[in-house]
């Protein structure tokens, strides 16, 4: 063979490799897609079964059960509460004759040494059921304070339902071994518009958090991570119409593990990406149910995969035995019933020495 035969050969060679990989540089087919959203659902699946299962979950996700709240709606009351004003270590105590709603949750309650922090040591089965704080029972008087709620950081500023500014670092241990933490932060100003996020960090480096901020461009976002890498998130950007009252979606992002969902802005098309390669053969849909201002697939929403070889999936059916304790950590991320039964009510009884 001629030499100048055997370099066009080579080169040949070389253009196919060059342009074979160039050609699938970056897209997977769609097995390795398939095997990549299935092995993600799975480590979700697997983490929100072992959030779950801990006591901070019960905890941290309690509803709204009991016929009060510390929420103030009074457009006429203010308050403002510092630490300084709320620390110290109080532990509680069975008071037999002290046995109705009305009574002040503090009387429950002997404040026991001084300490840089608020800790609230009592019963978790009073936790646990927060209607029996004000009740006493036979059965209590074998109870022992095996909860202890440690507040590193308060400060609720309260002038109106519409002008306020909360916060709330807190370390919450069960049989003195620490079961997990709650941070709140949460603002309402006239000027500043509405911030808010919290957070549940339980046992095994979980972490569930929700943040939003309003504005013009209003973000919002859910995620669930593990030892800080995302297992899943979704984030909606929507942007304020001058011609209607709200505001319409702008962006939507799904991430399940190494998996994006990605409704582009001011688009119809939802594209899918694997490690943030998009992949041009799936097919995505995004069914809402009804129109939702902060729609989220625990809630009133489903997203559609179709495969290239015609073979579909929902998210409701790849995390369908994760869905509901994924609704139940979203709505209580919202609302943190637990800060307001214990913490708050303490903070207030004692802020007016009732």
């Amino acid at each position: 063979m001629r030499k100048q035969e055997k370099i066009f050969i080579v080169t040949a060679l070389c253009m196919a490799i060059i342009t074979g990989c160039s050609k699938n540089d970056g897209v997977l087919d769609q097995t390795s897609l398939k095997q990549a959203i299935d092995q993600s659902a799975n480590k979700l699946n697997s983490a929100v079964s072992a959030i779950s299962s801990t006591q901070a979950y019960s905890i941290f996700t309690m509803s709204g059960a009991t016929s009060k709240s510390a929420t103030v709606t009074d457009s006429i009351y203010k308050v403002y509460i510092p630490l300084d004003k709320i620390k110290g270590v109080y532990e509680y105590n069975k008071v037999t004759k002290l046995n109705h709603w009305g009574i002040s949750l503090i009387h429950f309650f002997n404040r026991t040494a001084d300490n840089q922090k608020m800790i609230v040591n009592l019963p978790l089965t009073k936790v646990t059921k927060p209607w029996t704080l004000r009740h006493f029972s036979a059965a209590d008087s074998s109870l022992t304070n095996n909860f202890s709620i440690a507040v590193s950081a308060y400060h609720n500023n309260y002038n109106s339902y519409w002008d306020y500014d909360y916060n709330l670092v807190s370390e919450v241990s069960i049989d003195n071994k620490v079961a997990g933490n709650l941070n709140i932060e949460s603002l309402i100003s006239p000027k500043l518009g509405t911030k808010y996020a919290s957070q549940y960090a339980f046992t095994g480096g979980y972490l569930a958090k929700y943040k939003y901020e309003s504005g013009d461009t209003t973000t919002s976002s859910f995620t669930i991570l593990s030892d800080n890498k995302v297992l899943y998130e979704e984030k909606l950007l929507r942007i304020k119409n001058d011609t209607a009252r709200f505001h319409r979606e702008h962006q939507y992002i799904l991430t399940i593990g190494n998996v994006q969902i990605i409704r582009k802005p001011d688009s119809k098309s939802v594209a899918i990406a694997v490690n943030g390669v998009v992949q041009p053969d799936a097919k995505v849909t995004i069914v809402d149910k009804e129109n939702d201002d902060e729609a989220s697939v625990c809630k009133k929403r489903d997203v559609r995969i179709t495969f290239e070889d015609g073979t579909v999936t929902t998210i409701s059916e790849l995390i369908g035995s994760s869905v509901e304790d994924i609704k139940t950590l979203y709505t209580s991320l919202h609302q943190v019933y637990f800060a307001a039964y214990i913490v708050d009510w303490i903070a207030y009884d004692i802020y007016y020495q009732r």
